[in-house]
């Protein structure tokens, strides 16, 4: 087991512990300092395998990926909040600090999906959109002009800031909609995607992460693209990794690891066939209800409609 005899891992755990020892993740010059820092150090090219790490190790990268997560997730907020305040807010995206590095990954990320299927898609869903939802933007006025988009987010807060990002866009506001629920609840809905992307830290640790995984490739449609963050090397002290091994019910066609500055790696699989019981999945049945979720918009006076998607059962009767 490697342990802190590597010096990178050494540098990842100073780090750490100075990370830990702040008051608040908040966006300030002490914490801008350490997770620049920490990502500097993370980025270069390394051989490290995370998984050969020994359990100290190993819970340190754990809460560090948390810690990652809820210092993004601050920083987001933070920068949308002042979007928001813009008669315009996507003529000012070039504010947030890692803006140039989401038009990279964007960029890689529709180069791939382009290689590896021969259609436009028609309706895309983000899960884990966040305040900021910057991947579907860059995608949307970017690269895919007529696709509509899909944004999904437990926290009823980030979806209201992101939704306040395009009231101002007509066309955005047509092809964009934020839906305020777990996705682990959603089910029927999923087979309506021809794409669907899943952050990089929605599910935080390994068991979370399959689990989302898993229940994508139960009500996904057969043959629909997942697209999944990752991370290789030193970069898994940042964000969770996943494996082949990890996609059960799908087959991944292909797994690229950025060597720049864009420190997510890029994973693309394909929804099988239905699986059948004894492969781990059990064939597909659509319950009598689907999963409820609220639609945020705005219309043309900037006030926000909560729309309650009505049921299965609730239309039928």
């Amino acid at each position: 087991m490697v342990c802190q005899s590597n010096q990178v891992v050494q540098q990842v755990c100073e780090l750490y512990e100075k990370i830990t020892k702040l008051e608040s993740l908040n966006p300030s010059k002490d914490v801008n300092m350490l997770f620049t820092e920490l990502v500097n150090t993370c980025m270069p090219p390394n051989p490290i395998d995370v998984s050969k790490l020994c359990q100290k190790i190993q819970e340190i990268r754990s809460h560090l990926i948390k810690l990652c997560g809820e210092a993004e997730g601050l920083l987001e907020s933070h920068y949308s909040k002042i979007l928001g305040s813009y008669e315009n807010p996507l003529h000012h995206l070039n504010i947030f600090p890692y803006f140039d590095n989401y038009i990279k990954l964007s960029l890689l990320e529709f180069n791939i999906l382009t290689k590896q299927t021969a259609i436009t898609p028609a309706r895309i869903a983000f899960v884990g959109s966040g305040p900021l939802p910057l991947t579907s933007l860059v995608l949307a006025t970017k690269h895919l002009k007529s696709t509509y988009f899909h944004n999904y987010d437990i926290d009823s807060a980030a979806n209201y800031m992101a939704s306040r990002l395009v009231a101002s866009d007509p066309d955005l506001y047509e092809r964009m909609t934020f839906h305020t629920t777990d996705i682990m609840d959603v089910t029927c809905p999923l087979k309506e995607y021809d794409v669907i992307f899943l952050a990089a830290l929605v599910g935080m640790d390994k068991e979370e992460k399959i689990k989302v995984v898993h229940h994508l490739a139960k009500y996904m449609a057969p043959g629909a693209i997942l697209m999944l963050r990752s991370a290789h090397g030193a970069r898994a002290f940042l964000y969770p990794v996943v494996n082949s091994r990890d996609l059960k019910g799908f087959e991944v066609l292909s797994i690229h690891h950025p060597t720049d500055e864009v420190i997510n790696s890029v994973v693309i699989a394909r929804k099988l066939p239905l699986q059948p019981l004894d492969q781990g999945f059990g064939s597909i049945v659509l319950p009598s209800k689907c999963a409820c979720a609220e639609i945020h918009s705005f219309n043309h006076m900037n006030r926000v409609n909560v729309i309650e998607e009505l049921s299965l059962e609730e239309q039928l009767s």
